[in-house]
């Protein structure tokens, strides 16, 4: 009778495991947006104002990705080739393009804000686009902190989309930031496309830009 019940806990267990391997899924390649919402918390139109309808486009590939911000003011966007370990920012405002290129310390540098980031995680559960989220607390080196809703079932093996959640046991599906002069951005998943990316997506414009370094764009260029 006991090695009936010692059979039955260790087939449930085996089923426990199995279902839960198989809720989790690695994410390698697809395309992952996001819709941007900036809260001023005033009634006064800001400068702020004129970002609604913001949304955000990452195209992962392997060890390539390539992060779209699209604004009613213009498109700022991120490619990352891991490889190369070669970071190229394009802005496209108006008739002004410039083409940035940075070294992963230049990288690092405009991230830094994020540097010893830490996630508490609490108790919470809120359902986006069908994936079951938990909630995590981060807490920036500064002492500001924001939420994220992140879903453990999709693992992103690239990291380099998204620095400032890239600690995360999962991708993130829901976080807020909050700037020096209190306005808040949220940024939701709004569609997930697990779709192979074309490979043309990661090229870089031959013309048509001002091309310079992390350290001219800080100066002013």
């Amino acid at each position: 009778m006991n090695f009936m019940k010692n059979r039955f806990w260790s087939l449930c267990c085996c089923l426990i495991v199995t279902f839960s391997a198989n809720a989790q899924k690695k994410l390698t390649e697809g395309t992952i947006s996001y819709d941007v919402v900036i809260t001023t918390g005033s009634d006064k139109p800001k400068n702020a104002d004129f970002l609604d309808g913001t949304t955000v486009v990452n195209y992962i590939k392997g060890d390539k990705s390539r992060t779209e911000m699209v604004s009613p003011l213009g498109t700022l966007t991120t490619v990352f080739d891991g490889a190369k370990n070669s970071i190229v920012i394009l802005k496209d405002i108006g008739e002004q393009k410039y083409m940035i290129t940075l070294t992963p310390n230049d990288w690092k540098d405009a991230n830094k804000k994020y540097d010893g980031i830490s996630f508490t995680y609490e108790e919470g559960e809120k359902t986006i686009l069908d994936y079951k989220c938990k909630k995590a607390v981060a807490r920036l080196q500064d002492g500001t902190t924001y939420t994220v809703w992140y879903t453990p079932d999709l693992i992103p093996e690239n990291k380099n989309f998204q620095y400032e959640t890239r600690s995360l046991p999962g991708l993130a599906m829901e976080y807020e930031t909050v700037n020096a002069k209190g306005e808040k951005t949220t940024y939701t998943v709004s569609k997930i496309n697990f779709s192979p990316v074309p490979a043309s997506k990661f090229d870089l414009p031959k013309s048509g830009y001002r091309v310079m370094t992390y350290a001219e764009s800080k100066a002013g260029g």
